[in-house]
């Protein structure tokens, strides 16, 4: 069976005014049917970038200049805005933002928000007019009962304002899953959210997984959420896939030094306040050889000169490492 997403050399640079930005260089990962596949890196390493190629939505002065991005084994680079918007966009790829707040326009009630979505990405069903809004609106007061929203039967008429922070992201999964997509986008979702939330939305998360028999990517800084929450992982770093494999394969044998440097800042595995030294390269002016070179303990002079490519290790991660090589 073929990987329902599948992103093979991907490479987007964005034009500046100070010149061609090369935001992402030879990305590449797999995500299975019915899989959790976490993507984490530093802020600047790609990860926004790598979610606006998928759904379509770079900005003007980007190029894709190779790679492929499959979903469920058609070519999404090769897509008119058009088909993207009536076959992918809601409909085949349901996106859940990073910060709710800013997601919902204040002055609209919420029912007014969320049925604009299925009014433009929703499948054809045959129904039309006022039968159409009420099969809609009956979908959105089901999805939100199951996203424990209070009162779901009177939340469409509500302003965003008037839930809490948990309750906003609850209402953007809801409008995630209203157009039945086969993969959910999630952009660092419980970066808001206290800790007792975050977990619950986890944990809901994951049931959501399960139950609708979707695919998710979960684009985070925090090992802990990958830990807890998925299956597969994928490292970025400056733009580049260097490490990638299952959970349990990378926690517990990570192998690039990027991949050990981000483990031991992490709380939970530290003594003391501990961080990666030096910056992530920039975009404009990208090092000779392997990106990390310039802030990893373990470099040697032929990683400032080679680029080394992917290989698979003992534990059967894919690492991009000259140690591999």
């Amino acid at each position: 069976m073929i990987p329902l997403l599948k992103i093979d050399g991907l490479k987007v640079s964005i034009r500046t005014d100070d010149g061609m930005a090369q935001v992402l260089d030879d990305i590449g990962l797999t995500l299975e049917r019915g899989r959790i596949l976490g993507v984490v890196g530093e802020s600047g390493c790609g990860k926004s970038t790598l979610i606006r190629a998928v759904m379509g939505i770079l900005p003007k002065a980007a190029a894709v200049e190779g790679g492929h991005i499959w979903f469920d084994g058609e070519n999404l680079l090769v897509f008119s805005e058009a088909e993207l918007n009536t076959r992918i966009r809601s409909s085949g790829i349901g996106f859940i933002p990073q910060d709710p707040l800013q997601a919902l326009n204040p002055v609209f009630k919420v029912g007014t928000q969320l049925l604009e979505t299925m009014r433009r990405h929703a499948p054809d069903d045959g129904s039309r007019g006022r039968d159409r809004q009420r099969r809609h609106v009956a979908r959105l007061v089901d999805l939100l009962r199951r996203m424990q929203v209070p009162d779901p039967e009177t939340a469409l008429e509500r302003y965003p304002h008037q839930f809490s922070g948990g309750q906003r992201q609850r209402l953007l999964i809801a409008a995630a899953l209203a157009c039945s997509p086969t993969l959910l986008i999630a952009d660092e979702p419980t970066t808001a959210l206290d800790v007792t939330t975050q977990h619950q939305i986890l944990l809901l998360l994951r049931e959501l997984v399960g139950e609708f028999g979707l695919s998710l990517l979960f684009v985070t800084h925090d090992f802990g959420v990958v830990a807890e929450l998925c299956d597969d992982l994928c490292v970025i770093y400056a733009g580049q896939t260097v490490e990638a494999g299952t959970v349990q394969a990378v926690l517990q044998a990570p192998s690039h030094p990027y991949t050990r440097a981000l483990l031991a800042c992490h709380p939970d595995r530290a003594t003391s306040f501990v961080g990666i030294p030096g910056l992530v390269p920039s975009p404009l002016a990208r090092p000779a050889g392997c990106q990390f070179a310039d802030r990893c303990g373990e470099a040697l002079p032929r990683c400032r000169t080679s680029s080394p490519l992917p290989v698979k290790t003992r534990s059967g991660a894919n690492v991009r490492c000259v140690q591999y090589a």
